[in-house]
Parts: C-alpha cells; structure tokens; sequence
C-alpha cells in the first residue's frame, strides 16, 4: 500500500496544476525520514592523526583502515603496496590489489606496478637501491621492462662531465662552477664549495663571510638558515661569474638586512658593497651613477644632503590638473618585483593593491593613486595568515611612469626612506633633517624567510613586516601647472618575535599624502595676524579709553589694565576668526576649484599652528562672552513711574475706629508688566538658534556639504558607497562649517531686520511702545556715569485708565491731535544714551543705598515692617528724584541734550564730558539694546560658530558638535534670564515672583 500511495503522489506531482499541500504531501512521502534516534555529530579526525596501516577517506572525513598488505601513502589519503608486493589494481582509497612478489625478483619498480630483480640492496620502500654517482636503469629505451635492474655510473670525465641528478633516475651535466673551476664534477680542496657552486681559492674572494640577521628594533641577531646557505654563493657567483640573478639575490639579502652596511663586517650588504667597489670597470646603467652593470640599484650613497637634492631639485617632467582637457589625476606607478632567489619576475602597475596589506575592493585600492586624494588605510593582520600568504618575500623597484612632450613614455626611480635602516649604528632616516637622510630603492613587504635559524623548513623564530607604507608627493613651489617632485616612499617595519603564532597579530597602515611649501603662506598668515594684531590693541586702547570716561575715573589703575586686556581679548578673538575664516575658505576655494595644480592641502601636521589660531580664538571670544554676560547682568535699572494718584478716598485708621482721607495709590501692576516685559527681551536674539543649528546640521549630513571638506578634488557633495572616502581636513571643516554658519546666521539676521521686525514683531521698539502706553520711563546705567534712558513719559498724562478712555488716548494720538513722545517738544526721541555728572552719580547711589539695604526685596518676606517701609520709601524717593531730574528741577544736576558726532559713533566712545552737567544723546538706534543679547548678536553668533567649530575639529563629528552648541547656547540663556531677574528685582524693588 505504502507503494501504490507513493506512485499515486508521484502522478499527482507530474501534473501541471498541483495546490501547495499537494506538493507539500509529495516531499513528505518522497524525501528520507530522519529517525529521532539518528545523531549529526562524529568525532573529528585529522589525516595525520591516522595510523601506519590506515587513510584518511576524504569523503567519510575518518581514518579508515587499508587493505591486507597495504600501508598508507605519502599523502595519508590512499593506501599503497607493502614493501614486496607489486600493485595489481588501484582505484584509490583502499580500492587496491596486491601481490607478492617472487623470492627472485624482490624488488619492486619505481612505479609500483612490477617486481624486478635489484643488482644490490633494496630500500626501505622495497625499491631498488644505487651506490652515489650511479642512476638506476629498470627498462630498456623503448620502455621495456628489464629481468633485472642495472646501476649505471655516470661518466664524470672531460668528454661528458655528467653525474646523477637528484632523483638518481637520470645523469645530467655538472654545475658549470664545478667545470670551471677543477674541470670536474668534484670540488676538491683547495677549492670552495658553497651554496652548490664551486669557487677557486686563489680568487680574491673574501673567505670570510657572516650569515647574520639583524633584527635591531628587538636589538637580536642571529644566524639566519637562508643566508648561511645562499649568501656567499650567490655573492661569489655575481662577483667572479657576473650572474645576474645571483646578484639580485645578494641584493635581496642586503634589502632583508635592511640596508645595514657596516664596512667593518662581511654580511649581506658588505659583501655587495664590496662587489659594487670592485666591479667598476663594468659602467654604470642608465648613467645612473649608484647603479652598478649586473647590481641591483639598492643605495644612492652616503653623502650627507645627498637626498634634499634627490627630492627637491629636479621636477618630474609632467603635469596634473583636476579639471579641464588636460586632465591627469592618475599616478601611474610600476615595480620591477623579484622573487627571493633574485628572479625577475614581472613589470607590474602598484593598482590592485600590490603594497597594501590590508584587503579591500579594487576601487578602494586603487584610489591611492588619483592624484590629489589623501589615503589612509589601516588594519590589523592575524600572524597565520601572514605566515600563510607570505612564505617567501617578493622584492619591488618602485617607479613612476610618465608620458612626455612627444608621447614618450619614460619611468622615474622612485627613492625609499627606510627608517629602520642604520648607519653607524644610527637611525639615520629618523632623524628630522632630511640632510642626514639615506635615501634606497627596494623594498619588500614581509619577510618570513630570513628569520628561520636553523632549518629552512622549520617556523622562523622572527618575522618582519612592513607596518607603515607612506607615499608622499611634494608640489613645486610657485607651480601653476601642476609640477610635482619625485615621490617618496617612507616605510617602517616592525620585528614580531614569533612565540604563539594564534594569538599574535600585527598592524598595518598604507597612506597617501601631497603636501607643499607653506612658509609662504605662514609667513603671509603672520604678518596679517600682526597687522591686524595691531589694530587690536589700539581699538581695545580706544575702548579702555571710552570706559574711563564711563566710569569718570580719570586714574590709570589695575582695574584699567585688566579691562583693557579683556577688551583686548575680545577684539583679538576677531582677528583669529577673520585669519582663520579667510584661511580655511582659501584653500577650500583654491583647492577645489582649480583645474591646474597650484595648491595641496596642508597636511595634518601643517594644519597644528591653525588649530592653535582657532583655540585661541575662541577661548578670546568665550572670555570676551562672559565679560558681556556679567556686564549685563550687573547693570543699574530703574523704572521711573510718571503716574500721579487721582485724588483721594477715605481710609480707616487701625487702632482709632475712625477714618480719614489719603491720596489714591497709584497701582505698581503697570511697573510689574514692564519690569516683565524686559525680562523677557533680554534673551531675545536676532537669529534662531535652534534653527540656526538644524539647518546647517541639515546641510552639512543630508545635502552633503560636509564632503567639501574631504581631503580630494572633488567638489561633489555625494559620494557613492563603493568609493573610497578620503580622510577629512581639519581646515575644510571648519571652513566649510562656518561659512554655513555666517551664511545662514546672515539669512537670518537680514530677514529679521527687513522682514520680520517690520511686518510681525519688533519686540525693542514694542517694549519703548509699552513704555510710553504705560507711563513710565527706564533708566539704564550700564557704566557709572554712561547709561540709557528710555522716555516713557504719556503724552496723556495719565495710563492708568479703563479701556475707553486708553482706546481714546490711542485714536487722538493716531490723528496728531496730542504732542510728540519725545522727550523734547514736537520730537519723537524717545531713546538716548547718557552721561550723567558725578554729582548726579552720587546722588543716585546715596538713594539707591538705602534701596538695597539688607539684601534687597529678595527677604521682604522674612525682613521687618520698618525695613520694608523704609526700602518702599527709598523707591519713592528714587522715582521721585528721577523724576525731577528729567523735568530739569535740580539746576545743580541738570542736563542737556545734543547729537552725537559721527566720529563719536564710529568709535563709540564720548569726546565731551559731563563736568557740571549732565549730557543727553539723542539715539534714533535703540542703543539700548548693547546690554541686551539683542545687541550684541555678533559677538554671540561668533562665539556660536567657534563653539560648534572646536567641539568639531576635537571630536570630527557635526552631529555632537550641534547638540553642544545647542546644549550650551540654552545654559547661558538659562542662566541669563535667571541672574536677571534677581538683579531686575534688586535694583528696582520689583517682586521676583512677578517675573515670567
């Protein structure tokens, strides 16, 4: 049944039209049942862990035991014939047929497949065995197979000079070194065999010879396997023969030593400095006098200042540009590699990733080499897999390809600063004198092989691997078309000392960098730093100077130093921002936008003095910020009500039962609203600081303008996922940054001043409005003889009325059928700032004394009766006072109103000073907003600006930079608003409690 059912799924499943649980039906009855008993595990097994007599099955992944008369083969994963027996059959694995073979004929064939008869012994596999020198012969020429096998010696003799070869199967000729040099295929003593050559010791080849490695980061040397076998016979065969593959690899050895030459010693680099001294009758290539006939080209000598000529002396005869028909943004380099034995092994271009370790996508790779485009590449590589992909070093002669005029092509030797190299036991290449450089020329990447001290097959003891690549290209000063010099090529390597392979690991890196002379513009930097340094101090000695006018001290104190070093400090801060601003939107303007090369991008470590402007910079400007916070919050304001009680009203007497009349009080709520009402003007701003920093947030990360700062030519702002994104500049950052910043902080500014202001809300000129509506005047003293003043007076003579009578006030005045608000007759000057005399100073202050005793209205609740009358009565007196000095009633303490000079604006300083009188200047500006945010708008956007700008260069994040700047902008708003209030209700005995 369980059949016919099958077939029956089977039927319905051919059909065409089958339902989803049909399908489901035939897979359920068709597919093997797993068992609940039946497991997925086995134990795991290694071919080498299998024994004499058994394989490994690679399909089975288990050792499994072979056949009678077998044992395992070479490889672990077949099984071959037991000594004395021939094969038969053999399908692999244990699929093999044995047979024994004849007492006669004990010997097997090299094949496996017949039993011969041997002349002598056997070996351990049962083959037949030759004495040394003989070749063993088991068939005839045509492939017969012989009875029994004959042991051929090889004719040693001048007519043939032949001996067996490895294998012993076959006899080939001697190695021509033996030949020339015994004419035979021995070398005999005197004569010296090294290496598998043989050299005559009559030669005047030095005998001794130091097969040493040196390690001198770790400070080890030992000897190496590879340079005891190699090292002298590849030096003798370059030097006698001319070899040239040998003298690559005693080139190679010297490279692996990297570049220790000391005169003193015969290792690798002394033995082919002396090959290069004594070889000089064979010229030079290329004219290139450091390359020697048949040499590689490894040093260019020893002279001191020998590499700033090499690097800076003579341009490379080509042109890059960014844009433009003559476009050229492809460095083409190529290397001549060799493998360790001094093979030539091909030309090859450096794209795809040749001297990067680190694996990524070919495009990525192969953007270090667009011209212009900082690289950076780092990463952390496990030491197996160096060990693995690396066992024998590959050498490289870096060169830079190049079309000229004619469409020639020419290659350009790429010089190498090798910073483990040693001179004299120096690190030459280290020091930061490029005078004292040694400049070489190849170089390699990992060197496993070098670091084997005692066996060629064993784990070397030591590695060394090239941790730092940095390519660097200088421009030509003063070039307008592109010209670079020579690329430098700086390597560092680092020696791992090989203990647990597992867990070790090394890092890498491979960079890119273009850098240019920039003392030019250094030296351009300092002098307008200077000259505009200089217009610092003496705007900063003007403002000191208007100050002590201010204040009415004539006296040059330490309050007057400090103040002008805090003047000083802000106007400095402004001098860094404009360097600073102009520097960054230089380059970023000149850099992107030119089509012929002129100008690189300052490099990170060029790019430290800029950093140290914009620190400076800011921290000027903060100190200049809260130099103007405390100002502000520390100044003297009064609100002068001019309402008048309107008769009188009968009053009962406490303690007498009786009544009796008393004028009507005038109501304090309309002071209470004003005081509020300039409270919250206080932090009110020209801009929006949140949307400020949203939308430059919004086009710095979303529209992409943040990708101008990169350090490439592109002018972009998207890039594609796949490319490779350059590393950003510090300096195009902030360029980029602030001028989004000043840009929409500008949009902003304008577009409140025309827009807003005049057709939503003009919240300074509305608070002057409310004054006038609400009968009361504010006196402003920011200084203690310069302040403000605020007419409010009511040209109704009254506010405090009921809605009828205000609407009337209102229409009367629409229609001109009232006088003027101004202060003067028929003006409409209602703001001013003021000098008022000294006289008037103390006046105020004897007031204002008794104003503030005991700690002012912030204890009115806890302090006594008589306490509060007597502050109550004080502010009477005060409003009083002002009252009547404004009306001109004290002649002693009188006044006088003028215009001010326009010079007098211009550097905001009083040329008159108040000596018997006070002065009124008529300020159609609103000037008195300077001791609000609202005026001083500039100061609080800079300081924005360096805010967002610094959090960014230190932490090169936008996002974190906004929310900071944000975070901070409400803090000193907070605390703004807080201290100002609790000043506000001070100075002038309002409630703080009524304070929104």
């Amino acid at each position: 049944m369980a059949t016919g059912g099958r077939g029956r799924v089977v039927a319905m499943a051919a059909r065409s039209t089958l339902s989803a649980e049909s399908v489901t039906l035939f897979l359920l009855l068709v597919l093997p049942r797993v068992s609940q008993a039946q497991t997925f595990f086995f134990p795991f097994r290694q071919p080498e862990t299998c024994g004499h007599n058994q394989y490994f099955d690679i399909s089975a992944l288990s050792c499994v035991a072979c056949g009678a008369n077998q044992r395992q083969d070479a490889r672990g994963t077949s099984c071959v014939c037991s000594p004395g027996f021939q094969m038969i059959s053999n399908n692999g694995g244990r699929d093999i047929t044995c047979k024994k073979c004849p007492e006669h004929m004990k010997g097997v064939t090299e094949d496996g497949w017949n039993c011969i008869s041997c002349p002598g012994g056997l070996t351990a596999e049962g083959k037949c065995h030759c004495p040394t020198g003989h070749i063993l012969v088991e068939r005839n020429v045509n492939g017969t197979l012989l009875s029994q096998a004959t042991c051929e010696l090889c004719d040693e003799s001048e007519n043939s000079f032949t001996v067996a070869n490895a294998l012993g199967n076959r006899c080939v000729r001697c190695e021509p070194t033996f030949i020339n040099t015994s004419r035979s295929c021995a070398c005999s003593e005197p004569n010296i065999l090294t290496g598998g050559l043989c050299f005559s010791s009559t030669g005047n080849f030095p005998l001794r010879m130091i097969s040493t490695a040196r390690y001198g980061e770790l400070g080890i040397s030992f000897t190496s396997a590879w340079f005891a076998k190699y090292l002298q016979s590849s030096a003798a065969a370059c030097w006698v023969y001319g070899n040239l593959t040998s003298c690559q690899a005693v080139g190679n050895m010297c490279v692996m030593n990297m570049n220790y030459y000391d005169s003193s010693t015969f290792d690798a680099c002394g033995l082919f400095q002396v090959i290069f001294e004594n070889t000089a009758a064979l010229g030079t290539v290329h004219s290139v006098s450091f390359w020697r006939q048949n040499l590689p080209w490894l040093f260019y000598g020893d002279q001191l200042g020998l590499a700033p000529q090499i690097l800076s002396t003579t341009p490379l005869p080509t042109n890059f540009s960014f844009k433009g028909e003559n476009q050229n943004t492809k460095l083409k380099f190529v290397a001549a590699s060799y493998d360790v034995r001094g093979n030539f092994l091909k030309w090859q271009t450096l794209e795809g990733g040749i001297l990067q370790l680190c694996p990524d996508t070919e495009t990525r790779l192969n953007a270090a080499y667009s011209f212009g485009t900082t690289y950076q590449q780092s990463c952390e590589i496990p030491i197996p897999k160096i060990l693995t992909d690396f066992p024998t070093p590959t050498f490289y002669d870096v060169y830079l390809e190049y079309t000229d005029e004619n469409q020639h092509q020419y290659i350009w030797a790429v010089p190498v600063l090798n910073l483990n190299l040693q001179h004299k036991k120096m690190f030459v290449n280290q020091d930061s004198s490029s005078g004292k450089w040694l400049l070489t020329r190849r170089i390699f990447l990992v060197d496993t092989l070098s670091g084997r001290e005692n066996d060629l097959g064993s784990q070397p003891r030591l590695i060394r691997v090239a941790t730092q690549i940095s390519l660097s290209i200088h421009l030509v000063p003063n070039t307008k078309n592109g010209n670079i010099y020579p690329p430098l090529i700086t390597i560092v390597y680092s020696d791992v000392d090989i203990k647990d392979p597992n867990s070790q690991s090394v890092k890498v890196s491979f960079s890119v960098t273009y850098e240019m002379d920039q003392r030019e513009a250094q030296v351009q930097t300092d002098i307008a730093l200077g000259v505009l340094g200089g217009l610092a101090v003496l705007s900063s000695l003007l403002k000191t100077a208007g100050w002590k006018r201010r204040i009415g001290s004539p006296m040059i104190d330490l309050q007057t130093v400090t103040k002008f070093l805090v003047y000083y400090a802000g106007d400095l801060a402004n001098v860094f921002f404009i360097i600073t601003v102009g520097t960054g939107l230089y380059w970023l303007i000149f850099f992107k936008a030119q089509k012929s090369v002129s100008v690189l991008l300052p490099v990170p470590a060029q790019e430290e003095r800029f950093v140290t402007y914009v620190g400076c910079g800011f921290a000027l400007k903060a100190l200049q910020f809260l130099h103007k916070l405390i100002s502000q919050i520390t100044i003297d304001i009064f609100f002068i009500d001019w309402e008048r009680p309107k008769g009188k009203v009968l009053k009962a007497v406490e303690g007498e039962g009786g009544v009796r009349s008393a004028t009507v009080p005038v109501s304090i709520w309309r002071t209470y609203f004003v005081a509020n009402e300039w409270n919250e003007i206080q932090t009110v701003r020209k801009i929006n600081p949140l949307f400020q920093v949203l939308t430059v947030l919004f086009l710095l990360e979303v529209v992409g303008f943040k990708n101008l700062a990169l350090m490439d030519s592109s002018s972009s702002l998207s890039r594609s996922p796949p490319s490779y994104i350059a590393p950003y500049s510090r300096i195009l950052r902030y360029a980029v940054s602030s001028a989004l910043w000043l840009v929409i902080g500008i949009i902003q500014i304008v577009f409140f001043g025309v827009f807003y202001e005049r057709f939503i809300e003009d919240k300074i000129r509305q608070f002057v409005d409310l004054c006038c509506m609400s009968n009361i005047s504010v006196l402003l003293l920011s200084h203690r003889c310069f302040g403000y003043y605020i007419h409010g007076r009511s040209v109704h003579g009254h506010a405090d009325t009921n809605m009828e009578e205000m609407n009337r006030n209102l229409k009367r005045e629409a229609e001109n059928l009232c006088s003027q608000r101004g202060l003067v007759p028929n003006t409409d000057g209602q703001t001013f700032q003021i000098a008022i005399s000294s006289q008037m100073r103390q006046h105020y202050d004897r007031i204002h004394e008794t104003l503030t005793r005991k700690n002012g209205p912030a204890r009115l609740l806890s302090s006594s009766g008589s306490t509060f009358e007597q502050s109550v009565k004080a502010y009477h007196t005060m409003n009083k006072f002002l009252g009547s000095f404004i009306d001109h009633v004290h002649k002693e303490m009188d006044y006088f109103i003028k215009d001010k000079l326009l010079l007098e604006r211009i550097l905001g300083m009083e040329f008159m000073e108040p000596m018997e009188k006070s002065i009124f200047y008529n300020d159609e500006g609103y000037s008195f907003s300077n001791v609000l945010y609202y005026g001083n708008e500039a100061t609080l956007l800079i300081y924005d600006l360096m805010f967002f700008c610094v959090v960014d260069l230190a932490c090169q994040n936008f996002v974190l930079a906004a929310f900071l700047t944000y975070l901070q902008q409400e803090i000193f708003r907070f605390i703004r608003n807080a201290v100002g209030q609790k000043n506000l209700a001070s100075k002038t005995l309002v409630d703080q409690r009524f304070l929104i």
